[in-house]
C-alpha cells in the first residue's frame, strides 16, 4: 500500500498545481457588478441622489430630501421634521405648525405653537408661557413680568 502512495505523490502533487494554476485567474478576478436596482414592480429605481465633490442632494420621491455641501446641511421629512446647520446657525422645526427654534451667534429662539416661547441674545431674553399667559423680559436695563388679571413689576437694571 504504501509503495503505491509513494508513487502517486508526484501526481497528486502535479494534479494540484495544475488545478491551482487553472482557478488562479478565478481567484484573482474582480467581483462582478451588483445587480441593477429594481422596484418590487420590475421598473428600474429611481436616481434619488446626487454625489458630487460639491455636496450631496437626495430627493427620494414623495419622502426625505436633503442636500449638504460646504456651506450647510439641510432636510426636510414631507409633513414631518425638518432642518438646516450653516456656519452662521442652525435652525429645526418638529412639523409645519409644530415646536420650531433657531441658533445662531447673536441668540436662540424657540417656540411651541398656542405655547410657550422664548428668545435669548446678548442683549437680553424674553419669554412666555402661552400667547395669553404669564411672560416676562430681562436685560441689561432691566426686567419686566407680567402675569394676566394680575399685574405687572418692573425691576430697574444696574448700571
Amino acid at each position: 500500500m504504501n509503495a503505491k502512495l509513494t508513487k502517486l505523490t508526484p501526481a497528486i502533487f502535479a494534479a494540484a498545481a495544475a488545478m491551482s494554476v487553472a482557478f488562479a485567474p478565478a481567484a484573482l478576478a474582480e467581483p462582478p457588478a451588483p445587480p441593477p436596482c429594481v422596484n418590487a414592480d420590475g421598473t428600474p429605481c429611481a436616481n434619488t441622489a446626487n454625489i458630487t465633490p460639491g455636496g450631496a442632494t437626495v430627493n427620494i420621491p414623495n419622502g426625505p430630501v436633503g442636500t449638504a455641501d460646504g456651506g450647510g446641511a439641510a432636510g426636510q421629512i414631507p409633513f414631518g421634521p425638518g432642518g438646516e446647520a450653516t456656519p452662521g446657525g442652525a435652525s429645526g422645526s418638529l412639523s409645519p405648525v409644530g415646536p420650531a427654534g433657531t441658533a445662531g451667534p447673536g441668540g436662540a429662539a424657540g417656540q411651541i405653537p398656542d405655547g410657550p416661547g422664548g428668545v435669548a441674545g446678548p442683549d437680553g431674553a424674553s419669554g412666555s408661557l402661552s400667547p395669553v399667559g404669564p411672560s416676562g423680559t430681562a436685560g441689561p436695563g432691566g426686567a419686566t413680568g407680567c402675569i394676566p388679571n394680575v399685574g405687572c413689576a418692573t425691576i430697574p437694571g444696574v448700571g
